[in-house]
């Protein structure tokens, strides 16, 4: 079989740093952080208080007031990036064929908030089980690329992938796979995650997950500095059209740039800590680049999980550096968690986006809030360390590792004719 070549026609993004995908590239670019004092529940007495919140979202932009009662924040989030995404892209889809344009999405949670209410509004009652008649379709995460194929008539490939944070990543590879071999024409993928609130953020709280750095929230998100001491929790939805790349040019479409190739692995190591030598890391970065049938000299920037966490951090080093070798020492490396947080299942959306947007204008976004360089780690690599830099980026991976071992990376390159 003759594989089809993919390219991003369309981005889409809500994300602590602004709601639409130029204004969260902007926040990268100017090094802007997204935490902030919680204002979504009282969380005074909670370990963390903080954590990257969507600022200023309506939903009732995108929908009326009785459908955003019937759907949880992490389908609100969805549509809306979606929405800008169909727009982006100039998608008429009354003048194409809907059957051969499907939805893959990715969350790693769902609708928790739903889950969260439901439950404690029944705890709190008298046993009269009294609950909303869209509980189980607000909260199951697969109701995401559901409302989206509603909202615009699409009868292709629909569902979700659950990786935890790696989920949108597979995401993406799925859609991937589903155009470059020609059973559709266009993928609505990305992701979408909501779980600040209550449980959310007491449940990381209890896993030791998460920064508790409650007087200084906008510095708590640290990436490979020797003094960070968990991630910092985030939510939004980032929205990405993959499109063969003769559909795209038969309807004249803009391309921002191609995907080339995804890489899976598992860590079988333990149920949220990475592999100490990072093997499932470097697995997975070998097997997406001999997907996109390129070495390793190939690649100029990594958008790295990068998560702040003390072992995972050392982790992904250690795997770039056994991988790449001499070259790692050309490569920029960023984690652009530093300033969106962690939105979990959506992390690979936004964080694909941040790729995409590297490559197309040769810019790197960077690693904010370093501020003491770690002894484990190589600090000869560039970890593009509080400022962008500019450099031709004519390839890039983006990382994503999730709770369970999951891993997952894409690779994006510059579109040429």
């Amino acid at each position: 079989m003759e594989l089809k070549r993919v390219v991003v026609t369309g981005l889409g993004a809500l994300t602590p740093l602004g709601n639409t995908a130029p204004a969260y590239w902007n926040g990268l670019l100017n090094g802007v952080s997204g935490a902030a004092p919680i204002t979504q529940f009282d969380a005074s007495k909670f370990k963390t208080q903080f954590a990257c919140e969507v600022k200023g979202f309506d939903p009732h932009e995108f929908m009326d007031r009785k459908e955003a009662r019937k759907v949880d924040p992490f389908v609100q989030y969805a549509i809306a990036s979606t929405d800008e995404a169909v727009i982006d892209a100039n998608l008429k889809f009354e003048q194409l064929d809907t059957n051969r344009i499907g939805v893959i999405w990715g969350s790693g949670i769902g609708g928790l908030k739903t889950f969260y209410d439901e439950v404690s509004s029944y705890a709190k009652g008298d046993g009269t089980p009294r609950f909303n008649p869209f509980f189980i379709p607000k909260m199951i995460v697969d109701i995401a690329p559901g409302h989206i194929s509603m909202r615009y008539g699409l009868r292709g490939p629909n569902f979700s992938c659950v990786s935890a944070c790696a989920s949108s990543t597979n995401a993406m590879i799925d859609a991937f796979n589903y155009i470059r071999t020609g059973m559709s024409d266009i993928i609505i993928t990305g992701g979408s995650e909501a779980i600040i609130n209550e449980a959310g953020i007491g449940g990381f709280n209890a896993l030791h997950a998460l920064s508790t750095r409650n007087d200084d929230p906008e510095t708590a998100s640290r990436p490979f500095d020797k003094d960070r001491d968990g991630f910092v929790a985030g939510e939004g939805s980032g929205t990405i059209i993959l499109e063969s790349l003769e559909h795209a040019l038969a309807r004249g479409a803009k391309i921002y740039a191609e995907i080339v190739g995804g890489g899976m692995s598992a860590d079988a190591n333990h149920i949220t800590a990475p592999h100490p030598e990072g093997l499932g890391a470097k697995l997975v970065m070998t097997n997406a680049l001999r997907d996109a049938n390129m070495e390793v000299s190939d690649i100029d920037y990594i958008n790295v999980h990068g998560t702040s966490t003390p072992l995972g951090d050392i982790s992904e080093t250690k795997a770039i550096k056994e991988l790449f070798g001499e070259h790692a020492y050309n490569l920029n490396i960023s984690s652009t968690k530093s300033m969106t947080g962690h939105l979990l299942g959506a992390a690979g959306a936004v964080e694909a986006i941040a790729s995409i947007y590297a490559v197309q204008n040769d810019i790197v976004p960077p690693t904010i809030n370093h501020f003491t360089d770690d002894p484990e780690l190589d600090n000869k690599l560039n970890f593009t360390f509080n400022t962008p830099q500019k450099r031709v980026v004519n390839a890039a991976m983006s990382n994503t590792f999730g709770f369970g071992g999951h891993n997952a990376s894409v690779v994006i390159k510059k579109y040429k004719a």
